[in-house]
């Protein structure tokens, strides 16, 4: 029998959400399988894995062969790494707890650049929204400066017809004084 392990399609319309199960490489996509070793919800930024390391290492040994995309999500999980770095172990080159150390600082370096990456896309957002708040700021500014202006020029042509309207009533006034 061969087996495959491939990525079964849950969630909604439009928002979709995988397992990652064992099945027979004949077996429809969402049809029966043998096991169902974790998820995938490429929804999320990062894309969230939730994976059983040791039976997907366990499958992998076993021959089961991935699509391209779980195996990809298998890469990036490190179960390929653990399989060479067995694979050392078995032809002698180094011992058991060597190729641990060896995956725990692989995993702790994988974890590092994602904490930094987190940190710089958090950066660049709080960059970017206080970039924003200087260009709104400056827009409301120009906006209160025009408004400034327009009651200014409002307020200087409502004088300039209150002294007219003065001026005309004064000579109204003069004439009618000197005819009496």
């Amino acid at each position: 029998m061969a087996t495959k392990i491939r990525l079964q399609r849950g969630g909604r319309k439009g928002y979709a959400f995988y397992r990652i199960v064992i099945a027979d490489a004949r077996a429809p996509r969402d049809g029966k399988f043998t096991e169902k070793i974790g998820s995938y919800n490429p929804n999320t930024n990062p894309a969230t894995v939730d994976l059983n390391f040791e039976r997907a290492l366990y499958w992998v040994n076993c021959g089961a062969q991935p699509t391209d995309t779980v195996r990809t999500i298998l890469s990036r999980e490190g179960v390929y790494l653990m399989k060479h770095l067995q694979g050392g172990v078995k032809k002698g080159a180094f011992d058991e707890a060597t190729a641990q150390k060896k995956f725990d600082a692989w995993k702790a370096d994988k974890q590092k650049g994602l904490q930094s990456i987190a940190e710089n896309e958090a950066k660049a957002k709080k960059d970017a929204a206080a970039k924003n708040l200087e260009a709104e700021k400056k827009v409301n500014e120009a906006i209160a400066k025009k408004v400034a202006e327009k009651k200014a020029a409002a307020v200087e042509a409502a004088q300039a017809a209150a002294a007219e309207a003065a001026a005309e009533a004064a000579t109204e006034e003069a004439p009618a004084a000197e005819e009496a």
